[in-house]
């Protein structure tokens, strides 16, 4: 039986990013246990905080999966050895991964196991391409996984253009990489009726006036001074009666972001609201006039997918990953054009069968991704290497 151990130490209590996409997998791969006939197992390593308290206690919501094992070294050590000439140092550390067929790294590395076949997870190359956009803990990536890739068997992305990113600038075989598409958080139908009205009476938002709506990070690879400009071009000359709703946690180097906001006349119709709830998130997906994300680079472009999943009409860029996730089901921009992503959206909001048939193909274009199918093709990764 094939044994395989995946590496879940980016899954937080409330996973997002890396943690969410590590959370969602292990769930379905364990599922599929019985019917594919493999043996699951999940490895995590202690905060480097709880590590000096020599607390090694297993997360409470990974503890439910029946073969947990824990390396006894923060990601800081493990990283910090990895980056070492010296390799035969990590062997010692072998035993605590449980001697699966497959090792699979989930963030960035893989652990140099002499007995397991490895696979990493190279989400996107951001630190490689546009380092401008990437924060210090981010720009050391380029060192770790060019060691790690000493030692891979297998790459494992999330789109196309990331495959083709992967090839190109750390000269990988085409052969060695293997993409296995994000899915949503949400299902179609998230949100009843009688949700959407009790969660409306608990947020301080008015939602009779229209609003466009960007989620994600709050950071310049996001490009959202291009949708301040884009909103600041609308009001101006078209006095479009809409509100601007950005939701999202403060990255890195938000500053230039915020001053935007602050210097545009219409300030206060611009709304920065931070992290939500996921059903908080939905409700505003699902009332959004039009949903805009004119984002420079992207490995997948997950919110994109989230908007369409619960009708909200896209405007988003024709760049990186973003045309794989929405075929022809968004309106595709050039994100350095604001004055063409303020026409797209005068278009959506001005055209009300246009926008019924974007709401309809994203809707459509959405069921194509989920959770299930992307651990059916992790786990079709995992044998093409027997």
């Amino acid at each position: 039986m094939l044994r395989i151990v995946v590496d879940a130490t980016p899954v937080e209590p409330k996973p997002s990013g890396v943690g969410f996409y590590v959370a969602n997998l292990i769930d379905e791969l364990d599922k599929l246990q019985t019917v594919e006939n493999f043996q699951l197992g999940v490895v995590y390593q202690p905060g480097l905080k709880n590590w000096l308290k020599r607390d090694f206690s297993f997360p409470e919501n990974l503890k439910r999966y029946t073969k947990n094992f824990l390396m006894p070294l923060p990601v800081r050590i493990s990283d910090l050895l990895i980056n070492l000439e010296f390799k035969p140092s990590l062997s010692y550390f072998e035993k605590y991964f449980g001697t699966p067929n497959v090792l699979h790294g989930t963030n960035y590395s893989v652990y140099p196991c002499n007995n397991s076949l490895k696979v990493m997870n190279i989400y996107d190359l951001t630190f490689i391409k546009y380092p401008n956009y990437t924060d210090s803990v981010v720009k050391t990536y380029t060192k770790k996984v060019k060691r790690c890739l000493k030692w891979t068997d297998l790459i494992l992305t999330i789109s196309e253009s990331s495959k083709r990113d992967i090839i190109e600038y750390l000269q990988v075989e085409p052969k060695k990489v293997y993409v296995t598409p994000l899915a949503s958080r949400y299902r179609p139908n998230f949100l009843s009726k009688d949700i959407a009205n009790d969660l409306e009476k608990k947020i301080n938002y008015d939602f009779s006036k229209p609003y466009l709506l960007f989620v994600s990070t709050i950071e310049p690879r996001k490009n959202i001074i291009s949708i301040i400009a884009a909103f600041d071009f609308l009001k101006k000359n078209y006095k479009i009666e809409h509100q601007l709703v950005l939701i999202g946690k403060k990255g890195w180097s938000y500053e230039s972001i915020f001053a935007t906001i602050e210097n545009s006349p219409w300030k206060s119709e611009i709304h920065h609201l931070d992290y939500l709830s996921d059903e908080l998130v939905a409700l505003f997906y699902s009332k959004a006039d039009v949903f805009v994300y004119p984002s420079h680079y992207e490995g997948f472009g997950l919110p994109v997918l989230e908007a369409m999943t619960l009708g909200a009409p896209v405007i988003t860029s024709n760049t990186s990953s973003i045309p794989e996730v929405t075929g022809d089901a968004a309106i595709l921009i050039d994100p350095d054009e604001p004055v063409q992503l303020a026409e797209a959206i005068l278009k959506v909001i001005s055209d009300f069968q246009l926008r019924q048939d974007l709401i309809t193909k994203g809707r459509e274009r959405a069921k194509l991704f989920s959770w299930e199918r992307t651990a059916k093709e992790t786990l079709n990764a995992y044998k093409s290497l027997f």
